[in-house]
Order: C-alpha cells, then sequence, then structure tokens
C-alpha cells in the first residue's frame, strides 16, 4: 500500500493512516529523520553536510536487508551524526527519481536530540559527511540543497506551530502469527505462536525500540506475550501481563482498556500494548476518547492489523489532551 501523509488526527473528518510500507517492490527505499533540539531556549535543526556530493541535507539512508523502515531511521541518523534517538511523529514522505531512473522514496520522522545523546556523540569528519551543523529553522530553510528536503522541514515546522514537538507513542500491536485454533487441542490462551509468529517477532524488535519503548504491556494469551518476549530481551524491559487486554475477557464482555490506556496517558511515557484482533478497534477508540480526539474512519484503518503488525499513536508529551498528533501502521516484513 502507498504511504499517504497525515495531518493532526483532530480533523478525523480528513485524515488518513501513514502506512509504512515496508514491503519490497521496484522503489529504493530509504529512512532518516529531523533532528531537533533546544539550546538556550531556542530550536534547532541539525543539518549534514555531505562530503562526496557537496550537499546539505538530512540524515538519512537506504534500507539494509531484513531492516523495516523505523530502524532504517534510527540507525542511519546514528552513522551520519554519531547521535543515538528516539523517533518522534512522522514528518512526511519524499519521492524523487535517480539518475538510474528509480525512483527513491524517504521516509522521514522528527526526532530529539537530547543533550545525553549529543555529549555522547564521536562524530568527527569522514569520508561520507564532511560536517554536522545545527541552525535555526530560518537558516535550514536557505541552507537545504534540495526542495524535497525543505518540505520535509515545513512539515515540521507545522508541528512546532501547533505545539506538538514533543510526543510520546503508544504503540497497539497485534500479536504474531499463532497456531491455529482448528488445530490447537488446548485453550485459547495457551495457543503458541508458529515458526513465522517467531520470526515476526524477532523482526520487529528493531522497529519497536526505534520509538523508545519504556513499557511493554501484553495480553496474558501466550500468544502475545511470545511475541514481546524478543523485545523484552533486547531492551532488558519486563513484560506486564493483563487480562484487560485479552480475547477471553473481551468474548466474555469483561475487557477493559480504558484502565490500561488511562494509565499509558498519564504516564506519557513509549509504551508497546500486545494484544488481539477483536479488542484493537476498542484499545484506539479509548485512546481517542482520552485525548479529545474525534473519531474517524482513520480508526478503523489503523485497528485492523494484520498478525505482526503495529500502529504508533503519537499524541503530545506536554498536552495528551490535545488529541491524537499522528497514526503511523507499520505492516510485518515476514
Amino acid at each position: 500500500m502507498t504511504p499517504t501523509p497525515s495531518g493532526p488526527a483532530a480533523e478525523a473528518d480528513t485524515t488518513g493512516v501513514t502506512v509504512v510500507a515496508d514491503r519490497p517492490d521496484r522503489a529504493v527505499y530509504a529512512a532518516g529523520g529531523l533532528v531537533w533540539r533546544v539550546v538556550e531556549d531556542k530550536l534547532r535543526i541539525l543539518l549534514i553536510h555531505r562530503t562526496k556530493y557537496r550537499d546539505v541535507t538530512l540524515p538519512k539512508g537506504k534500507v539494509d536487508p531484513g531492516e523495516m523502515l523505523a530502524e532504517t531511521a534510527v540507525r542511519e541518523i546514528l552513522e551520519e551524526t554519531g547521535i543515538r534517538v528516539s523517533l518522534g511523529a512522522p514528518v512526511g514522505v519524499s519521492r524523487y527519481t535517480m539518475a538510474n531512473r528509480k525512483q527513491k522514496v524517504v521516509h522521514y520522522w522528527a526526532a530529539e536530540a537530547t543533550d545525553e545523546a549529543v555529549r555522547a556523540s564521536v562524530f568527527v569528519p569522514n569520508r561520507e559527511i564532511a560536517a554536522i551543523e545545527w541552525v535555526s529553522l530560518k537558516k535550514a530553510r536557505t541552507r537545504l540543497s534540495y526542495p524535497v528536503d525543505v518540505e520535509i522541514l515545513d512539515a515540521f515546522a507545522t508541528l512546532v506551530a501547533d505545539g506538538a514537538l514533543r510526543t510520546f507513542p503508544i504503540i497497539v500491536l497485534r500479536h504474531a502469527k499463532a497456531a491455529s485454533r482448528g488445530v490447537w487441542r488446548g485453550p485459547d490462551a495457551a495457543r503458541p505462536l508458529t515458526p513465522r509468529g517467531r520470526a515476526q517477532a524477532q523482526a520487529i524488535v528493531g522497529p519497536l525500540r526505534a520509538f523508545g519503548v519504556e513499557r511493554i504491556i501484553s495480553s496474558d494469551a501466550r500468544r502475545c506475550v511470545e511475541t514481546v518476549e524478543p523485545l523484552s530481551r533486547a531492551s532488558g524491559r519486563k513484560i506486564r501481563t493483563t487480562e484487560l487486554l485479552s480475547q477471553d475477557a473481551w468474548d466474555e464482555g469483561r475487557s477493559d482498556p480504558r484502565t490500561v490506556i488511562g494509565k499509558r496517558v498519564r504516564a506519557r511515557r513509549p509504551a508497546v500494548l500486545c494484544s488481539h484482533g477483536p479488542v484493537l478497534p476498542d484499545i484506539l477508540r479509548e485512546i481517542a476518547l482520552a485525548t479529545g480526539t474525534m473519531h474517524g474512519s482513520y480508526l478503523g484503518s489503523a485497528s485492523a492489523l494484520e498478525v505482526g503488525a503495529f500502529s504508533v499513536v503519537h499524541l503530545s508529551a506536554t498536552n495528551p489532551g490535545s488529541g491524537i498528533i499522528s497514526i503511523e501502521t507499520h505492516l510485518p516484513k515476514i
């Protein structure tokens, strides 16, 4: 599915869901970020000066085999600038034709560079990147070499103008591929992942970590817990299980996504919630309700996930009640 830009979800009648197409086609896919920080109460944007092309652009790079776009963005930013970031809200997709006539599609996210990350950077000029530079929004617009980069900058400026610069994600994840109900002889909640499901669970570790996940909340069903176990091991974060997001509780009318979502919105920390297909629409609706966001078809699109897919709901870290900033859906590669 072709990615489409999404505006603030408060305009729910016209808002689309950004679908991050992690499936290969004839285009060349890349990802990067508009990296920002606040210095002495002034917003600064990170630009890179490339050695070979003698241009000024935003950090980005092509997807490596087996990568999903979100992890590409984080890796490329680190490789080109020495700064480790977590991704914020998406700020657009640029498309252009390369010299070999192939189309290049580049996904961008806003990404804050914390003081700690900047201090930890070991960047030195090299054969690829001659220099990095922190500049104002106004100066960045005149320095960038390409109009497609200016378009990304303009989308970022809209976030700034809307007071949605600092965000945190609530990630809604459908469990990976599990054993079929038709062949499983035990309780439904005990159904395990299939080999494909285990591969999916491993493949989403990188992209989920790209959003800085700090809390892992899972339905107590085995297939959900097994889906987030690789993330737990890689991040060192404990899995918190709850029947409030389980399918058994949903079937019996006992599920309670509202309680779970209320805690996550109040906490304002990046979190992933692993649940089941029938429960996902309720989870998305509760996020909208908890943040004062108008309902719309975008909620159905974001909750209609295939196994191993996830939707990232970006909320304002300074005022979560201002509504959903954007939603992006990531499709599994496996």
